[in-house]
């Protein structure tokens, strides 16, 4: 389920539109997006490049590795907290092939921009993802604490990569709103197709991340 809003400002344009969500919001707010909701607010342009920590890229990369590394464990560890029939036949009930994930289309060869538009638009639907993951899991594992702390942990390093995307793309390219769409809620599910749709964005996460490294990293070196 997503929202259209009007064609992004700046060079943002990209895609189709299906929710644009301005940078200011995400910088200053520091919210969970709302899945299918784009966070919306008043004024136009970047903000100052004032809020660009001096080590952005360095940082960018340590969360994306950091992403990387940790992102098998927390789709195992959820897997074992979901119980049978999902730790016997995670192959089929996690296939992801069913729902919506964003389109990773870029590679090595691909110019810097277009490289960081498509990770904003992959971490802002992941982020929004996480939050509906999290929400269920304390709602159908309450004791399972290390899982949760895993998904806040996830959460939490995705939005301080949000964070320093949206500067980069602001400093750099004066893009200052993305087209994002956003994944269904789970909200109204029985609890299998709760667990069900988890275990799928984890699934296709786990695919996705490594590929996400391997692109972005080399973009970000030292010039």
């Amino acid at each position: 389920m997503h929202q259209r809003q009007p064609a992004p400002q700046g060079d943002g344009g990209l895609s189709p539109p299906t929710g644009v969500v301005p940078f200011v919001a995400l910088l200053l707010l520091q919210r969970r997006p709302v899945a299918g909701r784009a966070l919306l607010v008043s004024g136009s342009g970047c903000p100052s490049h004032g809020l660009c920590r001096s080590n952005v890229q360095e940082q960018t990369r340590r969360q994306v590795a950091v992403l990387n590394a940790t992102a098998q464990e927390l789709f195992g560890l959820y897997l074992k907290c979901q119980g049978e029939p999902f730790s016997s036949e995670s192959d089929k009930l996690c296939n992801p092939a069913g729902i919506f994930f964003p389109a990773f289309r870029v590679n090595r060869t691909s110019e810097r921009k277009e490289v960081m538009v498509a990770m904003y638009k992959l971490f802002a639907f992941l982020n929004a993802s996480l939050g509906n993951i999290t929400r269920d899991q304390e709602e159908l594992n309450p004791v399972a604490k290390e899982l949760l702390e895993r998904l806040h942990n996830t959460t939490k390093t995705t939005r301080g990569l949000i964070s320093n995307l949206t500067c980069l793309l602001c400093k750099n390219y004066n893009i200052f709103q993305v087209d994002v769409r956003y994944g269904d809620s789970s909200k109204g599910k029985s609890a299998f197709k709760k667990k069900q749709q988890g275990c799928q964005v984890l699934r296709k996460y786990v695919q996705v991340i490594g590929q996400a490294a391997r692109v972005l990293l080399p973009h970000l070196s030292p010039s």
